[in-house]
């Protein structure tokens, strides 16, 4: 039996209208999301949630088309990490790390990261990534130069002094010169202990 034409015609517009109910409901899971979540190109903030913006200080939409740069303590730790993450996201088009971001107070805070390229080739060109504020579990316990920061960041994710002497473009000696400041700073007898006090670990 055939079905009457107002009835083909409801299911033909129900139907029509299902992927735009959909593409909202994307929409509405990306604004209230519990964790920061943003989308990028070429490093810039094209959209970011509420959860983003609140870990950060600012509205979304003060953040739309600003550099990711804003949200680093310095301009040294945004163009290293960059450099860190471009060619595992060429290789894989995911990165993930825990680094030291800023509020716009201008407090620090531990941050896990964890990121996706749309475009392997291009990883900076669109991007999607998550945000999450673990300063509960590793408060910044002292204050330390942007250089101190980033080879703390990389010694508490495991990188050996070769390593890190390599991705900065420095010397050995020169990495072991700035540990051994930091254990001086923190009152630290061995490289583990610095880490365990810097992360609020003892």
């Amino acid at each position: 039996m055939t079905e009457p034409l107002s009835t083909r015609t409801a299911q033909h517009t129900a139907a029509s209208q299902e992927p735009a109910l959909a593409e909202d409901d994307l929409g509405l899971v990306f604004d209230l999301a519990p964790v920061g979540l943003c989308i990028s190109r070429e490093r810039t903030i094209q959209r970011c949630n509420a959860a983003f913006g609140a870990m950060f200080g600012y509205a979304p939409a003060e953040l739309q088309g600003r550099s990711l740069e804003c949200l680093y303590p310095s301009r040294s730790e945004f163009e290293h990490i960059g450099a860190q993450g471009f060619p595992v996201m060429q290789k894989t088009s995911h990165y993930s790390d825990e680094r030291i971001m800023c509020h716009r107070s201008g407090r620090l805070f531990w941050c896990h990261v964890a990121g996706r390229s749309l475009q392997r080739d291009q990883p900076f060109a669109c991007a999607v990534w998550m945000f999450e504020d673990i300063s509960s579990r590793r408060p910044v316990a002292m204050t330390l130069t942007a250089r101190e920061r980033e080879i703390v960041r990389q010694l508490a994710a495991g990188q050996g002094t070769k390593q890190i002497a390599r991705t900065l473009g420095v010397s050995p000696r020169t990495i072991d010169g700035h540990r051994a400041r930091i254990m001086r700073k923190v009152g630290a007898q061995s490289s583990s202990e610095m880490i365990a006090k810097l992360i609020g670990l003892s």
